[in-house]
């Protein structure tokens, strides 16, 4: 059910009073939403359709005191306040953060006491996750070299054949998308660059992830650099 009907059900008035989310947030860090801004409280399918998650995945989130739903009746729905909590948290889960540690950047959002110590909580969290994607390439270079080497006996051609995923044409947007998402773009920020909605960059992005045959948006640029499709 959508947020236009919780207002319909509710007599047309004000929506109902909602409680407080886990932890007491003053300030959040700044991130963009691929969307607006919804002008009431969002049921929870419209809250899944807005970030491209499952109910499950919102019941997780639930479980580990991220969020909370609120209650109307025997439906839950998400305030304003929920929408940008969840931007953070998808934020984080994009670029491969574990749940644990988003839970110990938002229970220290909490004791922040103005945006600009909330954001720069947020750039440490950021270049911190950096460094360890850094790290990540640099072993997954190191372990396809001790491959390179052990099949050194074999022909080049084979060698090289097996390194490279099988399918590896890349479009020219699909290139310009994969270079951005190199850069550390996050897919709202790729999907205004390239002039694309947002479920057509989504669309685009996991092309490219079967194409190189990876799991996620990291893996795929980490191949993409082993393999020099993009600069390093």
């Amino acid at each position: 059910m959508r947020s236009d009907a919780i207002h319909t059900i509710h007599g047309g008035g004000a929506p109902p009073a909602l409680g407080t989310a886990p932890g007491h947030f003053n300030f959040l860090p700044q991130v963009s939403l691929p969307f607006d801004m919804p002008e009431g409280p969002v049921a929870i399918a419209e809250m899944a359709d807005l970030f491209g998650v499952t109910h499950r995945t919102l019941h997780f989130y639930e479980e580990k005191g991220l969020i909370t739903a609120k209650r109307f009746g025997a439906m839950r729905i998400y305030d304003s306040g929920d929408i940008q909590r969840m931007a953070v948290i998808n934020a984080c889960r994009e670029i491969g953060m574990p749940v644990a540690v988003i839970q110990d950047l938002m229970e220290e959002l909490t004791t922040t006491t103005s945006q600009a110590e909330a954001d720069e909580l947020f750039h440490t969290m950021l270049a911190r996750r950096k460094r360890e994607l850094t790290a990540d390439i640099s072993n997954i270079r190191r372990q396809m070299q001790q491959i390179e080497s052990l099949l050194s006996g074999e022909d080049e051609d084979e060698v090289n054949e097996t390194c490279r995923p099988v399918s590896l044409a890349l479009t020219d947007m699909e290139g310009r998308c994969l270079a951005l998402m190199a850069e550390g773009y996050s897919a709202p920020r790729i999907a205004r660059v390239l002039n694309l909605q947002f479920e057509e960059l989504r669309h685009m992005e996991d092309g490219i992830i079967r194409k190189f045959e990876a799991t996620n948006r990291f893996q795929a640029v980490a191949k993409a650099l082993l393999l020099g499709v993009v600069p390093n």
